[in-house]
């Protein structure tokens, strides 16, 4: 067996990183670590007030850096990115070689039922937020699937469910230990 190295979750804003990420860590042992939160620390104050301020060029260099030192750190952990995290291929790199990448995949109409009146997601205060999803998932879905070890349908199953998929997952590669008999 392979041993445990960091986790990191990707997929579109609102596919479910945070939740299942916190659930996963929690199965596991693991400490759970989310970017945005870290780079909201950093910055004190909201992503979606950093992008009003300076613009979604100077938050993707301070992710970038934060995708590093995340992905470089000793304890392994599940670590849940940002929706645009794998627009840098730096970021793709790193999380490739440093992580097992799990891809949640969620259509962009899933993600709208989801997110429709969530006003904190910067790049969907838009007058078509579905539009936008539409957009991303037609950039973003190969990125995605370009980075990752192992992809889930998200669609409409439970927090547990998906946390027992990728659990199933990574066991049977063999990056977890087997359950006992």
């Amino acid at each position: 067996m392979t041993s445990l190295s960091h986790i990191a979750l990707v997929g579109l804003p609102g596919s479910g990183k945070s939740t299942v990420g916190r659930q996963l860590a929690k199965r596991l042992g693991l400490p759970f670590l989310d970017s945005d939160h870290v780079i909201e620390a950093r910055l004190g104050l909201t992503i979606r007030e950093f992008f009003e301020r300076d613009g979604e060029a100077p938050f993707r260099d301070l992710e970038q850096t934060v995708i590093d030192e995340l992905t470089l750190a000793g304890e392994a952990c599940v670590l849940a990115t940002g929706g645009g995290a794998v627009l840098r291929s730096a970021n793709r790199g790193h999380l490739m070689q440093r992580t097992q990448v799990v891809y949640l995949h969620s259509s962009p109409e899933e993600i709208f039922r989801r997110l429709r009146h969530d006003q904190n997601r910067p790049l969907l205060q838009v007058p078509d937020p579905l539009g936008r999803l539409r957009e991303l998932y037609t950039l973003r879905d190969p990125l995605y699937r370009e980075s990752a070890r192992f992809v889930v349908e998200t669609g409409r199953p439970s927090v547990a469910a998906l946390v027992n998929t990728i659990v199933a997952q990574l066991e049977a590669a063999g990056f977890l230990p087997p359950p006992p008999a």
